[in-house]
């Protein structure tokens, strides 16, 4: 029996640092961002790359959904599929992805759009994801009469065996310390994106220390995106496991 993990997070969150983290284990396989090229046909985001990561993967929402339904294209009985919950404004919600264990990785947001900006020269709320991961995780929560898994970034930077083994206990997975550790580089399940996004993942072997002090000073624009997103970050945050 697979267990398929849904993680949905915003851009610039550890993401691809929790995806290596997962990749690390020897019964896991990853999936890098299933829907980001039909996002890109549907949305006609300028995003950089775009026209190469639509042609690099299947576009059809429901072909993508059924999939990742399916079995792991290499049998392993763990399948984590890191997802950007902003990619989802097609005709497939989270909710119709069967068949999966949802779980929420968060960042502040000040720290998410002070990082994002540095890579797109325009940041919208919408960019985040904060919004649409709370509208989530509000329905998973009323579906499974309990609250979901939920990290936040900060404190898995700043225990990541404590918070990760308490994620997998959520996950009903063992603890692995492998996940702690990976090699650097690109590696082979990256999206063909990883040039534009992944340049300090890649040089990562592990999860670095946490970011010391408040967060940076944000431009007027960016001050009022963080602030918009801050009540979904807060709701979300009062779930985010923490090392017992």
């Amino acid at each position: 029996m697979t267990l398929r993990i849904a993680m949905w997070s915003g851009p610039r969150n550890i993401s691809t640092a929790l995806m290596r983290s997962f990749s690390s284990r020897s019964d896991c396989f990853v999936s890098d961002e299933p829907f980001y090229g039909a996002f890109l046909k549907e949305s006609g985001a300028d995003h950089p790359m775009a026209d190469d990561v639509i042609a690099s993967m299947e576009t059809d929402w429901h072909k993508i959904a059924d999939t990742l339904a399916g079995d792991p294209p290499d049998g392993l009985p763990v399948w984590y599929q890191k997802q950007m919950a902003h990619h989802m404004i097609g005709p497939v919600a989270p909710d119709d992805l069967h068949g999966l264990t949802h779980a929420f990785l968060i960042r502040d947001p000040h720290r998410m759009a002070a990082s994002y900006a540095r890579k797109r020269e325009t940041v919208t709320v919408d960019d985040l994801g904060l919004r649409l991961q709370r509208e989530f995780f509000d329905r998973e929560c009323e579906r499974l009469g309990h609250a979901p898994p939920v990290v936040d970034s900060a404190y898995v930077l700043a225990e990541p065996e404590g918070v990760l083994s308490q994620l997998c206990w959520a996950l009903g997975i063992s603890w692995d310390p492998a996940m702690l550790h990976w090699a650097a580089g690109r590696h082979p399940e990256d999206g063909v994106w990883a040039p534009h996004w992944y340049s300090h993942v890649e040089s990562s072997t592990g999860f670095e220390p946490p970011e010391a002090g408040d967060p940076p000073p944000l431009e007027p624009s960016l001050q009022a995106i963080a602030e918009t997103c801050m009540d979904d970050y807060l709701h979300l945050s009062r779930f985010a496991l923490r090392n017992a």
